[in-house]
């Protein structure tokens, strides 16, 4: 998990329970961590990537102390702004959300091993995209190629633009979200966290506001 005060990765056993010590930590100058509050796992090749702004962050899955990253993806050709990575182990793409503006939002695809100033292979960027206010996390469905996407919604208008999109990880431009969940006047607020159950054909959805967690029936998708 992320430690925001403490600029650091702690890793826990799967079992712990109550007050229990990381088994790892991965804080220092070298790793570059700096107010973060999100990461994705790739379980497949043992890595953790973090966004930072300009930056994504790579490390090695059994990284400890002050350790440096494995991979940087950073430059002006990236063009990133990231707020939230998702990893696909499968068709080997990285996902990038982020915010380039107040109201514009977008979904870079980049190889999943690069690093450096590396152009984005796609970017899902523009009006038809609905990728509009305060960005929040994103998942990815490897069998399918596909990219889901909270957008979370702003005072009164947040049922009104809140919801749960999915891109298919080929979608380049102004491209619609191909299923839509939530708004307007839908149930959700603002969107915190996406988990797929395959096998129940469903989508779990956190939501800050409602301070609630949401199981929706989402057969189309799988």
């Amino acid at each position: 998990m992320p430690q925001f005060y403490a600029q650091a990765i702690l890793v826990f056993r799967g079992g712990a329970n109550g007050e229990e010590a990381p088994i790892r930590v991965i804080q220092g100058p070298r790793t570059q961590l700096k107010a973060h509050d999100r990461l994705a796992l790739d379980p497949v090749h043992n890595e953790i990537y973090v966004p930072q702004g300009d930056k994504v962050l790579v490390f090695a899955g059994d990284a400890q102390g002050d350790a440096a990253p494995i991979r940087v993806l950073q430059g002006p050709d990236t063009q990133l702004q990231a707020g939230n990575v998702a990893v696909d182990p499968v068709n080997n793409l990285l996902v990038v959300g982020g915010m380039r503006g107040r109201r514009d939002g977008q979904l870079q695809i980049f190889n999943r091993t690069d690093s450096g100033n590396v152009k984005p292979k796609r970017v899902i960027r523009g009006p038809h995209t609905e990728l509009t206010y305060i960005f929040g996390p994103i998942a990815v469905y490897p069998p399918r190629a596909e990219i889901l996407a909270g957008i979370r919604g702003e005072g009164e208008l947040a049922s009104d633009e809140c919801f749960v999109g999915v891109w298919s990880m080929n979608d380049n431009g102004d491209a619609p979200p191909r299923w839509r969940i939530g708004g307007p006047k839908g149930i959700l607020q603002q969107v915190r966290g996406l988990a797929l159950i395959p096998a129940h054909k469903s989508l779990v959805v956190t939501d800050k506001r409602l301070n609630a967690v949401l199981t929706f029936y989402f057969p189309e998708m799988f």
